[in-house]
């Protein structure tokens, strides 16, 4: 059997590695695999298009996009690439359209759910979007999770997220979801912010993969408030799971990447804007 190459390339992130590219708080990786071009998050829309210019990206030949979930920063770019590619196929769990809030540490509340024109264009496409609340296959061997059972007992969602600005009615995040896809050496998970857990989210893509090796996981992963209890038993899953390859970015938080990178010595790759990371796939 012939081997092909899947390729990732960050389009948005909160850092940049490369000339006259651009950073956001965001996230949006470039999917190549098997013939099918895949948009995973889209950021908050500053600077997807010109990244994608930059990169030599063609945004108008994407085939699908994935949201993790509905947060401003992995939606807000969505019409910017609709305005590209106006028939693409969407794909987004169905609580993602709710109204998301995050507490500061003063108290006050700001909204980060998505944009309303956003929101406006998931509504209205109709058949376009495909609800994912379960384990969806896009592609050939591309998948999206879906909801993502939460049963480890130190993960939570990251952050204090609400469903209201007076923070009362707490959000449990449940449209995040992860992608994935198989490569030679073992399964390729994508994570936009983890923010249903890192190790809930990959135990999960093995009982849908039968137990597969995970050999690479990139995205963010929502460790910048973790205790360190979370930490440790992450970093302690991590090596259980035998992930070969860890490209921490956006969320996980400057001090948590340092401790995974000195943790899984010799695994760790950076990952920012203009990264491109290649799979061998059969």
């Amino acid at each position: 059997m012939i081997n092909d190459v899947a390729r990732v390339t960050v389009l948005a992130d909160n850092c940049v590695q490369g000339f006259g590219l651009l950073a956001e708080h965001g996230l949006a990786f470039w999917v190549e695999t098997r013939g099918w071009r895949l948009l995973f998050d889209t950021g908050q829309g500053l600077v997807l298009s010109h990244n994608a210019g930059k990169l030599g990206v063609p945004l108008e030949q994407v085939d699908a996009i994935v949201l993790s979930h509905g947060h401003y920063d992995h939606s807000g770019g969505l019409n910017s690439v609709l305005r590209h590619a106006p028939n693409v196929k969407i794909y987004a769990h169905p609580d993602a359209v709710l109204p998301k809030y995050a507490r500061r540490d003063n108290g006050t509340s700001w909204d980060v759910g998505m944009p309303p024109p956003t929101e406006d264009t998931l509504r209205e496409r109709g058949d376009a979007v495909t609800w994912t609340k379960q384990p969806t296959e896009m592609f050939d061997g591309v998948f999206v999770t879906g909801e993502i059972p939460r049963r480890t007992d130190y993960e939570d969602t990251g952050g204090p997220f609400f469903r209201d600005g007076n923070c009362q009615r707490a959000d449990a995040l449940l449209d995040d979801q992860a992608m994935f896809f198989e490569s030679r050496l073992g399964t390729v998970v994508l994570l936009g912010c983890g923010h249903a857990g890192v190790i809930n989210t990959l135990r999960f893509v093995q009982e849908l993969t039968g137990a597969k090796p995970i050999h690479t996981v990139i995205g963010g992963m929502h460790l910048v408030k973790a205790t360190r209890d979370r930490m440790d038993r992450t970093i302690g899953s991590l090596r259980q799971l035998n992930v070969q390859r860890l490209g921490p970015t956006h969320c996980t938080g400057a001090a948590a990447t340092a401790e995974l990178w000195n943790a899984l010595p010799g695994r760790c790759f950076p990952c920012a804007v203009g990264m491109k990371t290649e799979f061998e796939v059969s």
